[in-house]
C-alpha cells in the first residue's frame, strides 16, 4: 500500500469513494452524493487552511480509502483541535487500510503542532469505533439519533485523542500550524 498527499488528479476516485458511503453507509449524514467538482472545492478549502489530505493506493495506483483532517470548528478557540475523516474502499475494508491512514494523519497532524484530534463517527459505526479505539482514542459522548438516513435513526459518537503534548502545555500561538485563524 501507498500512503501519500492527496491531489486534484485522485478527485474522481476521492469522489466515487465518497458517493458509496454516502449511497450505501451511515458514516456521512450526506443524502445525495456530491460531484467531483463539488469534492475538488472541499479539499482544496481543507489543503488551503494547512490541513492534511492523504490517499491510500494499491500499487497499481487504485485508490483504497483516503482520510483528512480539518477544522471541528471554525471559532478560534478551537484551532489546536482537528477532527478527522477516513473514506474506504468497499473492497479495501478490514484490510488494515483505514488504521494506515488514520495513523498517518495522527503523525501529520502532531508533526504540524495541532493538540487533540476528535472523530465524529456517524451511525455509531462499530469498526470506526474500533479503529479509533486501536488508535488511542477515548469515548467522549454520543448523540443519540442525531440523523435520520435510510429509514431509521442514527446515533453519532464522539471520540477524542490527544496530539503531541496535548493540553499539558500551552500552545505558542505564533507557531499555530494552520492558516484557517491566522490574521
Amino acid at each position: 500500500m501507498i500512503l501519500r498527499d492527496a491531489t486534484p488528479a485522485d478527485l474522481a476516485d476521492i469522489a466515487r469513494i465518497y458517493s458509496d458511503s454516502v449511497l450505501n453507509g451511515v458514516a456521512s449524514y450526506e443524502l445525495v452524493a456530491p460531484d467531483e467538482a463539488e469534492m475538488g472545492r472541499r479539499m482544496t478549502a481543507i489543503i488551503e487552511n494547512g490541513y492534511p489530505y492523504l490517499i491510500a493506493t494499491d500499487p497499481d495506483g487504485t485508490a483504497l480509502g483516503y482520510a483528512y483532517a480539518s477544522a471541528f470548528r471554525t471559532r478560534p478557540a478551537y484551532r489546536w483541535l482537528v477532527e478527522d475523516s477516513i473514506y474506504l474502499a468497499p473492497q479495501a475494508r478490514g484490510q488494515g487500510v483505514g488504521r494506515a491512514l488514520l495513523e498517518a494523519l495522527i503523525a501529520r497532524c502532531e508533526s504540524l503542532g495541532f493538540r487533540q484530534m476528535v472523530a465524529v463517527i456517524g451511525g455509531a459505526h462499530l469498526a470506526s469505533i474500533k479503529l479509533h479505539q486501536k488508535a488511542g482514542f477515548v469515548s467522549s459522548g454520543m448523540i443519540n439519533g442525531a440523523g435520520h438516513k435510510h429509514g431509521r435513526w442514527l446515533d453519532t459518537v464522539f471520540m477524542q485523542r490527544s496530539l503531541g503534548e496535548g493540553k499539558q502545555t500551552e500552545p505558542d500561538p505564533k507557531t499555530y500550524p494552520g492558516t484557517l485563524f491566522k490574521q
